[in-house]
């Protein structure tokens, strides 16, 4: 997999501190309250499960799958429910847990869905955010990292199902997704 990567982007040591910086932001912003933690599947599980480690607080956990890319490596703009939550939202405190937001299509999706759903209030953290390429108004409230307009995979991105199982995250080769018009 290393051989479709041009570089490492973000490290193992420097994923594992700021993902302890936002827990504690977290247990600080929701202290004294049992908020229910939405994992977005399939991107967002390595962050996930690191972040609620690391947390202190009483929490909930919950997943739902959306889907807005397909195959491909840019946003088709139609964002799709594919898995939904099995969890009442009504009077909870939500916090969403994404990968990455980039057009921030699927973001505005989730959010204005679960609205109608009655929570308390829904807070939104990614890992990655990708403002450059943000077609919607909308943007996170936690976020690890700020990235430039690269592809990148690895930390539970891929492409095409592939490289979610590096332990950071690189940028991919052009020639890897270029491949595959």
């Amino acid at each position: 997999m290393y051989n479709d990567i041009e570089q490492i982007w973000i490290s193992k040591e420097d994923l594992s501190k700021r993902i302890k910086e936002i827990a504690l932001e977290l247990d600080e912003e929701y202290k004294g309250k049992n908020p229910l933690m939405i994992c977005i599947l399939r991107g967002a599980v390595m962050f996930f499960a690191d972040l609620i480690r690391e947390m202190k607080i009483p929490l909930e956990i919950d997943f739902m799958s959306i889907s807005s890319y397909g195959a491909g490596v840019n946003s088709t703009g139609e964002v799709k429910l594919v898995k939904d939550l099995d969890t009442k939202l009504a009077g909870r405190d939500v916090i969403i847990v994404e990968d990455i937001i980039d057009t921030g299509y699927t973001l505005q999706y989730l959010k204005k869905n679960l609205n109608t759903r009655n929570p308390n209030s829904i807070k939104t953290c990614c890992l990655l955010d990708k403002p450059s390429r943000r077609e919607v108004e909308t943007y996170p409230d936690f976020k690890g990292f700020e990235i430039e307009n690269q592809f990148v995979v690895g930390y539970g991105l891929d492409f095409d199902q592939n490289y979610r199982n590096l332990p950071e995250i690189g940028i991919l080769k052009p020639s890897v997704y270029q491949e595959e018009k």
